[in-house]
């Protein structure tokens, strides 16, 4: 394999030794062709995943971290651990990953061949298909009053240009230029990436991608998405085998990006949001007839007052 690759995916592991195969699997053409260079950080999986790697994909080049060192810094230890073997400027583009996507055949040469073709974009997003084939609502616009009034209030949605990614309005075949997008598999730029410190070491889980791509922002870099490269992806896969409950899991992410919110926008900030977003809520769960949809609304102001407490008992401590 060509010793300079267009590209270095870092694949973080924990406890996903099937789909960590897939993963590799789907990966392989692009390794073999020279594209890439495959390193996976495993995060101290008990399910046989680094024996696994060792014995079925040879090629890839394996990080052992012994404990759960969280997303963002398992891609930075991966990085270092590349950069350590392989001297000299590392390949123009970094891949992050989770173990639970499958690149479709192509679709990381069309991500890199639009990040080529675009000098001003730092970060690419594929179109994340879910096993039943159904496409993943996973670009967002940045926290903002406006992004509230295009999520709750559909007159508004139409006049305001976040109301093009929100779910139910966005389509998901149309390239566009995006706040942020979910950080399953991302295709970023190496230099303005190295430039701004990577991945945050102190953010373990969750809220990375939106922090990436909002550092970014700041930096002068946008966030692409590119939708004819598709990637499949099993949500939450490993996450839900450390939060059983999806309602616990979905107050851990609500709370980190609560506690991210008030790094990068400021507390104040983040307070008049958090409570936008809860009088929002409940201002549609009055407006819903009793029923799912009405109880769907109470449940996500509810989810935005935990997460914007346990965000500020957080920062306390």
């Amino acid at each position: 394999m060509p010793s300079d690759p267009a590209a270095l995916v870092v694949v973080v592991s924990w406890n996903t030794a099937a789909l960590l195969d897939t993963c590799l699997e789907a990966l392989r053409a692009d390794h073999d062709s020279g594209l890439a260079r495959v390193v996976v950080v495993d995060n101290g999986s008990t399910d046989g995943s680094p024996a696994r790697v060792r014995e079925r994909h040879p090629w890839v080049t394996l990080v052992e971290a012994g404990a759960n060192l969280g997303y963002g810094p398992a891609i930075n230890l991966g990085c270092a651990r590349d950069a350590a073997a392989h001297p000299g400027p590392p390949p123009r583009w970094l891949v992050a990953a989770n173990a639970d996507v499958a690149v479709h055949p192509g679709a990381l040469r069309d991500l890199v061949a639009a990040g080529d073709g675009d000098p001003q974009t730092a970060v690419l997003a594929p179109r994340l298909v879910l096993p039943d084939g159904a496409v993943q609502h996973h670009v967002h616009p940045f926290p903002s009053l406006a992004a509230l009034a295009a999520i709750h209030l559909p007159s508004a949605a139409d006049l305001l240009p976040a109301g093009r990614v929100v779910e139910g309005r966005w389509d998901p075949y149309r390239p566009a230029i995006v706040d942020w997008a979910h950080g399953a598999l991302l295709l970023v730029r190496r230099g303005p990436f190295d430039a701004i410190g990577g991945f945050r070491a102190d953010q373990w889980l969750y809220a990375e991608d939106v922090d990436l791509c909002w550092r970014l922002r700041r930096a002068g870099w946008r966030t692409r998405y590119v939708p004819h490269a598709a990637v499949t992806h099993a949500v939450s896969a490993a996450t839900s085998q450390a939060w059983t409950d999806d309602g616990a899991r979905d107050d851990r992410k609500q709370a980190a990006t609560y506690a991210w919110m008030q790094v990068g926008l400021g507390r104040r900030r983040t307070a008049l949001l958090a409570g936008a977003a809860w009088a929002a809520a409940r201002l549609q769960a009055r407006r819903e007839p009793a029923g799912w949809r009405r109880d769907r609304a109470l449940a996500y102001a509810a989810r935005h007052r935990r997460g914007f407490l346990a965000a500020v008992r957080h920062r306390r401590r």
